[in-house]
């Protein structure tokens, strides 16, 4: 029975047989390690934060140019099958102050019937416009947004890694190469 014995470390100590390709790959496993560990979660961090500063501030901008409404709705809406509160158009009339009785179509929870009360979104304009994102909206799209970055970051140092490996590789053959050409006819000559 034969025990294979794995030595850890054994491209950073003093060796004979350890070549330079040995040493830069080593070197190269640490960068992609640090890559991976530290980078990369700091670039999807950065990204969410960028992100959600961005939506933050887009969310405020849309509710201070928009107001919320109480509508009645005046149409049926669609005889649809609903599943779990999905949202469906009918027409809905509200009053606004100084500008008289409007009504528009709109988006309204699943199961609302004529006469019901709905809350609707209206511009500077009157006209209805869609609900600003919510902050967890917000913070929901940063998330993603960062997660995305962060495994995009480690997708590009894996690619990274898988190049050098590949470049490291061709120079660990071209120096057995260059070595078995020196070391090659002393064991090949027929011996007298």
């Amino acid at each position: 029975m034969r025990t294979r014995v794995r030595v850890r470390g054994w491209r950073w100590r003093r060796n004979p047989l350890r070549r330079r390709c040995d040493v830069v790959e080593a070197w190269t496993v640490l960068v992609v390690a640090v890559l991976l560990l530290v980078v990369a979660p700091l670039v999807g961090v950065a990204a969410g934060l960028h992100i959600q500063d961005r939506d933050a501030a887009t969310a405020a901008a849309r509710r201070a140019a928009r107001h919320r409404v109480s509508a009645t709705v005046s149409g049926d809406p669609p005889a649809v099958r609903v599943e779990r509160g999905h949202l469906h158009r009918a027409e809905v009339r509200w009053t606004e102050p100084g500008r008289g009785t409007r009504t528009a179509w709109t988006r309204v929870p699943a199961g609302a019937r004529t006469g019901d009360t709905v809350a609707v979104w209206v511009d500077s304009r009157g006209r209805v416009a869609a609900a600003p994102p919510s902050g967890t909206e917000v913070l929901q799209h940063a998330v993603t947004i960062g997660v995305g970055a962060a495994v995009c970051a480690g997708g590009v140092v894996f690619l990274g890694h898988a190049v050098a490996r590949r470049i490291a590789l061709r120079h660990r053959l071209a120096e057995w190469e260059r070595a078995w050409a020196h070391t090659g006819p002393r064991w090949t000559q027929p011996r007298a």
